[in-house]
């Protein structure tokens, strides 16, 4: 243990008029993977499908996006569309950032994958593993001023990166009207927490950015 993206079209830049920040949707296969910058201190949020790092490679290079330049890879939850080349980014020399409470489903994720998928095992004593309580200080060290919360309903161990400027990264944090075998509670929790945080615009794992607004007779 080491202490302490209807969407935009693939590769269309976001820029906060408030900060210097920008967002680059560099997804693949339905999935979208967020590179949010601060010129050129960058942070990766959620990290491809297994056997992909080729083609992650390829659509960070098309958007002038150095692999070198990326401080730490963030998975929103460890599925195999969201964290698939964690341990390939690692061997790339970027930084794997574990929030407390993702640890037990690293270890599981290697059960939802096939010889076929190419999938390499996350080993885990050279991760960057933090509270999120910690995390602040930690952004706050590479220019994107933000947090990590804790946002558990899709999965247990789900995490969304939520930014002063209101921007929220939910990973596959279900929107509140479309709740299935999920439990309605807790998904209304994690929402209602990120709208008391100032959340006011969401890109997601998949599909549209929104405003949160959208889900607000839902969240209420």
């Amino acid at each position: 243990m080491v202490s302490h993206k209807p969407a935009p079209a693939r590769g269309r830049i976001i820029m906060s008029q408030s900060t210097a920040l920008t967002v680059v949707n560099v997804g693949y296969r339905s999935t979208n993977y967020w590179v949010v910058s601060a010129g050129t201190s960058r942070l990766l949020v959620d990290l491809g499908w297994p056997g992909t790092m080729g083609r992650m490679r390829v659509n960070l290079r098309r958007m002038d996006i150095p692999i070198s330049e990326i401080r730490y890879a963030l998975a929103t939850h460890y599925h195999i569309d969201h964290a698939g080349v964690a341990q390939e980014l690692k061997l790339a020399g970027v930084p794997l950032l574990v929030p407390d409470g993702q640890l037990s489903a690293i270890r599981l994720m290697k059960r939802w994958t096939k010889p076929r998928d190419h999938y390499l095992d996350v080993t885990m004593h050279d991760n960057v593993q933090i509270s999120c309580d910690e995390s602040r200080s930690l952004l706050e060290g590479i220019g994107i001023p933000g947090e990590i919360l804790h946002t558990p309903g899709h999965s247990d161990d789900s995490v969304s990166l939520i930014l002063d400027n209101g921007w929220v990264f939910t990973g596959d944090l279900t929107p509140p009207q479309y709740v299935g075998l999920e439990d309605p509670h807790v998904v209304r929790q994690s929402w209602r927490l990120l709208r008391q945080r100032g959340a006011t615009r969401v890109y997601p794992g998949h599909g549209p950015v929104r405003a949160i607004e959208d889900y607000a007779h839902a969240i209420a």
